[in-house]
């Protein structure tokens, strides 16, 4: 009797080794391929550079060049309605949609811009800011994947020379293209920013900007050659830290529109 006991606890724990071992080689792979649906999406929405019309061709002064927008969004609305920009940060492979899915700002988190139930999501803000980065304070998050892909690489700011020698983030949109510049790299706990601080305020948002300019951490990274004031407007992308209480934040300023 004893001995059937034991057989028939064996195959349980066998059961329930294969069943564990089955979950951790589903999250492995999850993690190994997080983002391969958005290398497919560039090879198909990404174009070109626009050359420069040569001045010898430009007819009269007031001749525009045409912007060089390298996403076709004609393509990337048909696949998906809720995209409404680009974010490229050079120096990094940063180079994704921004989408918002307007009364459900959770969506996102674990589903890719073609509907796709996947761990790594999308890069999204949330309805409470609009689409078109007026609002003082706009904020981007993004999964912080083991393979490298989505905002993992905002930790590459933690690194002080890298910090430096890259601080220029793109925000492309349809008629538009808009220049940051980097200020800020530090963690951060997990309030949400938008509810926690009201930058619609004046006084509010000043204060808030100060507060980022004192930090004092050993790891955070602050460009106090770049003055930000409440009339400036600034995006936070914001990331996993590993610890679940504990968020990795880049900020950048508004330095220039290209229309």
């Amino acid at each position: 009797m004893k001995t059937k006991l034991w057989i028939l606890l064996g195959i349980i724990l066998i059961g329930a080794g294969i069943a564990v071992g089955g979950i951790g080689l589903k999250e492995y792979l999850d993690e190994k391929n997080a983002g391969d649906d958005y290398k497919d999406l560039k090879e198909d929405v990404v174009v070109p550079s626009v050359s420069p019309v040569p001045k010898e061709e430009k007819k009269t002064s007031e001749t525009k060049e045409p912007l060089d927008i390298p996403v076709d969004f004609d393509k990337l609305t048909e696949k998906c309605s809720d995209i409404y920009a680009w974010i490229r940060i050079p120096g990094t492979d940063i180079d994704y949609p921004i989408v918002q899915r307007e009364g459900d700002n959770d969506y996102y988190l674990n589903h890719t811009i073609e509907g796709k139930e996947k761990i790594e999501g999308a890069i999204f803000t949330e309805d409470y800011n609009t689409r078109d980065f007026t609002d003082p304070h706009t904020v981007i998050y993004g999964h912080n994947m083991r393979n490298g892909s989505m905002f993992r690489q905002l930790h590459r700011y933690e690194d002080r020379k890298f910090f430096q020698e890259n601080n220029e983030i793109l925000i492309y949109q349809p008629e538009q293209i808009l220049h940051y510049q980097i200020f800020a790299a530090y963690v951060y706990d997990d309030r949400h920013l938008l509810m926690s601080f009201d930058c619609e305020n004046p006084d509010e948002y000043a204060a808030y900007l100060d507060s980022i300019f004192r930090q004092k951490n050993m790891n955070t990274m602050i460009d106090t050659s770049v003055t930000v004031t409440e009339e400036d407007k600034i995006v936070t992308l914001s990331t996993c830290n590993g610890n679940t209480d504990e968020r990795y934040l880049v900020q950048a300023v508004l330095v220039s529109i290209e229309k």
